[in-house]
């Protein structure tokens, strides 16, 4: 509507209701004159509720919070470039693409023959006023260039300075910016509550900036299942494809979360979307302040599980709560500390936790300096035992080993085990054998159904203990192999042909 009509209508509205607060007090009924019917009553009570008593409460907007908040978020548009040598195919490519429309053939970002490109769309939030932007990590995951385009309509190229897949969180800066950077301040994610006002900004369908408003539906989601650390706040403000990257704030313009999944079987919003707390986002960023291209995160050096409701009941608890400590790696932090298989721990630093996704996102928020706290529960005895903070260590060289030679391990990439590259897998440790570090796609070694995370265990019968074992074991070859490997603490074991 026109702007010159507000005054008019606030005005309008400010007189309707003193008329209607007039009429209700002449025509209430007393008591004394006629009881009250009851549903009647119950409608009454509501009238105590307080109505507006001013215009500016009448004009009740979120604007001011925008105005706050939106200058602080950008668009993210991230692009993988490939050169194509074939130039008849790129002739061919090209003919589809103006003929059929097809997105993202033959050219790049600029148009230029011969170049196949990959695109990404998402949000992204400034967070230091020297350019230093989060996104989702899925957004620029597998991109080599990255543009970021301002709400007042600057663009700016950016390059990756941190990519943090385990919490599907990426850190990007402005490559030269030019002042005028408006970073968001962090809000307090934990004294989030359900029911609170949030707001979604963000980017979706590539429209341009957008803000939906909501409440927070839900705290501590688990089973979402976009990264490792599931500790989700629900929100039923609308978030879209685009939307990834995109800020989650409170009324005061701060941000509380990063909007990173939706749940739609149609791909549009259903009012239930998911963001990550902003406590694991300043986690993450800190590590970017500090120089450090991966995050590093507290290594426990125990296995914790669920809580079942025949193990509570068997340890005389109400209800499952805590998490069982089922496993302890030697001179691991958890050792050290005097924690014991079948110990439940309640809490870390006083905070509760009720499962294996909650205690690692709240441990991995500790950093890996100084010590914490644990609330323990072994036997009937409740008591606290310090842990100390500290990164997984190297126990050994990784000596990495990319297998040349034809055999089921062609085109995969071996390292040495320790708590370090156990911690990077996400697999238990002590563990024997070498880790598949990495497979190629389309790889022989892909093709025989290898791993990233699969320890090989023996190689036609003989032991692997380190990847000069890879190396000697897979040099000659052969008609017939042998391998057993480890896969999430289940052995399995294959035979292929040579």
């Amino acid at each position: 509507m026109p702007r010159t009509l507000a005054p008019i209508l606030s005005a309008a509205v400010s007189a309707a209701l003193s008329v209607t607060l007039a009429l209700t007090a002449l025509t209430q009924p007393s008591h004394a004159q006629q009881k009250t019917p009851e549903p009647y009553a119950a409608k009454e009570s509501l009238a105590t509720k307080p109505v507006p008593q001013s215009r500016g409460e009448v004009q009740l907007s979120f604007a001011p919070v925008v105005k706050r908040a939106s200058p602080s978020v950008v668009n993210v548009y991230a692009s993988h470039v490939e050169k194509r040598s074939n130039a008849r195919a790129n002739a061919m490519e090209e003919f589809m693409r103006r003929f059929f429309g097809e997105e993202g053939g033959g050219r790049g970002p600029r148009g230029l023959p011969g170049e196949r490109a990959q695109r990404s769309l998402g949000s992204g939030v400034i967070l230091d006023e020297s350019g230093l932007i989060i996104t989702n990590n899925h957004v620029i995951d597998n991109m080599n260039e990255v543009r970021v385009a301002l709400a007042d309509k600057r663009e700016f190229e950016a390059q990756i300075v941190l990519r943090d897949p385990r919490t599907d969180l990426a850190v990007i800066k402005i490559k030269n910016p030019t002042g005028g950077l408006i970073a968001m301040p962090f809000g307090d994610s934990e004294a989030l509550e359900v029911g609170d006002f949030v707001m979604a900004i963000g980017n979706p369908f590539g429209v341009g900036q957008t803000v939906t408003q909501g409440i927070v539906s839900a705290l501590a989601r688990t089973q979402v299942g976009s990264s490792d650390y599931q500790f989700f706040i629900q929100t039923d403000a609308a978030i879209n494809p685009g939307n990834s990257g995109g800020a989650l704030v409170d009324l005061q313009g701060r941000l509380v979360g990063i909007n990173t999944a939706i749940y739609s079987q149609s791909g549009g919003s259903h009012g239930i979307g998911f963001a990550i707390p902003a406590s694991m986002v300043k986690a993450v960023v800190d590590s970017a302040k500090g120089g450090a291209s991966t995050v590093r995160r507290p290594w426990l050096g125990a296995r914790v599980q669920n809580v079942t409701p025949d193990i509570a009941e068997s340890m005389g608890l109400d209800h499952p709560t805590g998490v069982l400590v089922a496993n302890l790696a030697p001179k691991s932090p958890a050792e050290e500390a005097g924690l014991k298989r079948g110990d439940l721990i309640l809490s870390v630093d006083g905070q509760a936790v009720d499962d294996p996704e909650a205690f690692g996102y709240r441990f991995a928020l500790k950093g890996i300096q100084g010590q914490t706290k644990f609330g323990i529960l072994r036997g009937t005895d409740r008591m606290t035992l310090p842990v100390k903070l500290g990164p997984a260590p190297e126990t050994r060289p990784r000596e990495a080993v990319k297998v040349r030679t034809r055999s089921p391990f062609l085109g995969a990439t071996f390292v040495n085990t320790s708590p370090a590259v156990a911690e990077e897998m996400q697999v238990d440790f002590p563990s024997e054998g070498v880790t598949v570090q990495a497979v190629e796609e389309n790889s022989i070694a892909a093709r025989a159904g290898l791993r990233k995370g699969d320890m090989v265990l023996t190689i036609n019968g003989a032991p692997v203990a380190s990847t000069k074992d890879i190396e000697r074991l897979t040099r000659n070859p052969m008609g017939m192999w042998e391998v057993a490997i480890n896969r999430g603490g289940e052995v399995l074991t294959s035979v292929f042909g040579g």
